[in-house]
């Protein structure tokens, strides 16, 4: 029995050691979609429990290839930085190395056949035993190898307080297009030697990990309290509202939806023509932050009884002329934040359009435009050209603080404050 343990937890550490690369949100096989990782019961919410609390997540994907697959999950803890800690397996998580995703259910009604799946975590079989970033990882037949995808949750144990808001920035240059982060930590119950090099602070605006700010030291230190305030390098471009698109129904189609061509085996609908947003125009209205949400106008389930569409976008760029040494990408939870294959616009010359389509189900979208641009290797995303920024924009801030022990092995997640920027309110 020790032998077999033994030979199991190598056998983890190898799989651990061969797939550091992998980095989380990524899906690897083109069959599955719809992947959504959030709170129990709440699907517009981000994927952080407590630590040794009864806080549930829950997981759910189809696989179009239809059938019945064997899938499998484990889970990874991370350092901030999202690289895999250099601990074993069983140092923070309690139970087993697999857990097989044992809920699914065929579709029906539906013109597209999939195979829905559902799990809720963390199961008892597999318990977190650590704060900090996690990778949940989804594969087949018990097989490591053949990953399906990876997505990230976070898992906290708060050891202090904070407070955070957001202001207009001082700077011109700033004033009416960026906001302005400012963060107070409370560190009289949690002792920090040395904030500068044990403290890691991040701020994520609406749940996007390609554009965070990762704050260096704080910028004061007074006795029980470190504040984050330098406006250098804690302002964000604002940007504007998401644009929507309403595919409750493919009967009755939303006002975003230009037209549609079914036939007897699939739906296509077009959206209407987008356009680059005008500078200094803002107009409030209430949005996702850039999430989705399944669900339908029909009295049907939203999980297994829901359709797919081809949904075509198309984007006309100032001139008709195409933005150069730059692509165009769609950016939201819809296209994995520009991760997706077919998040990336093609440029139609005849028409002096931008084209895409997406292969969606049917829900209430939020998205928008940006130019991705790639340098040294690094990949960068600016929605500022496509939507204009306008510093009254309502945005989902999420701020992070992990912490390392002297001489520890993995960062912990001590603090996790969401509010909102219009309201400098807490979400709920």
């Amino acid at each position: 029995m020790f032998r077999a343990a033994y030979y199991t937890a190598l056998f983890f550490f190898i799989f651990l050691g061969s797939y550091a690369q992998r980095t989380p949100d990524e899906v690897f096989m083109p069959s599955i979609k719809t992947i959504k990782l959030a709170k129990f019961g709440d699907q517009l919410s981000y994927p952080i429990i407590a630590l040794n609390s009864t806080d549930m997540l829950e997981l759910n994907f189809d696989d179009l290839d239809g059938g019945v697959k064997t899938f499998y999950y484990t889970i990874v803890l991370c350092n901030a930085d999202w690289k895999p800690a250099q601990m074993s397996y069983f140092d923070y998580v309690k139970g087993y190395t697999q857990v097989r995703i044992s809920t699914y259910r065929t579709s029906s009604i539906s013109l597209t056949k999939y195979t829905h799946y559902q799990a809720n975590l963390p199961d008892r079989n597999c318990m977190p035993t650590k704060s900090g970033n996690y990778m949940l990882k989804v594969f087949l037949n018990g097989d490591t190898s053949k990953l399906a995808f990876t997505k990230r949750f976070l898992v906290v144990d708060p050891k202090i307080s904070m407070a955070a808001t957001v202001l207009q920035p001082f700077n011109q240059q700033f004033f009416q297009t960026h906001h302005r982060l400012q963060i107070h930590l409370d560190t009289k119950n949690f002792e920090i030697r040395y904030p500068q090099q044990q403290l890691k602070v991040q701020v994520l605006q609406n749940y996007r990990w390609d554009n965070f700010l990762q704050l260096s030291s704080p910028t004061f230190i007074r006795q029980d309290m470190l504040q984050y305030s330098n406006e250098n390098e804690m302002v964000m471009p604002a940007a504007k509202e998401y644009r929507w698109l309403n595919l409750r129904s493919f009967r009755l189609l939303g006002d975003r939806v230009k037209r549609q061509e079914n036939t007897d085996s699939s739906f296509t609908l077009f959206v209407k023509e987008d356009n680059p947003r005008q500078p200094r125009q803002y107009f409030y209205y209430r949005d996702f932050n850039g999430l989705f949400i399944n669900e339908t106008t029909e009295n049907i389930n939203p999980y297994w009884n829901a359709d797919y569409a081809n949904v075509h976008f198309t984007f006309r760029p100032p001139g008709s002329i195409q933005y150069p040494n730059a692509e165009l990408v769609l950016m939201g939870e819809l296209s994995n934040y520009g991760k997706d294959k077919a998040a990336t616009l093609v440029f139609n010359s005849a028409l002096g359009v931008y084209e895409t389509s997406l292969f969606l189900k049917q829900g209430y979208y939020d998205y928008q435009y940006a130019l991705k641009t790639i340098h040294n290797s690094s990949v960068a995303y600016s929605s500022s050209p496509t939507e204009q920024d306008a510093w009254e924009t309502e945005n989902a801030y999420l701020v992070l603080v992990y912490f390392k022990e002297l001489g520890g092995r993995y960062d912990q997640l001590i603090a996790v404050r969401q509010f909102n920027s219009q309201f400098n309110k807490p979400l709920q």
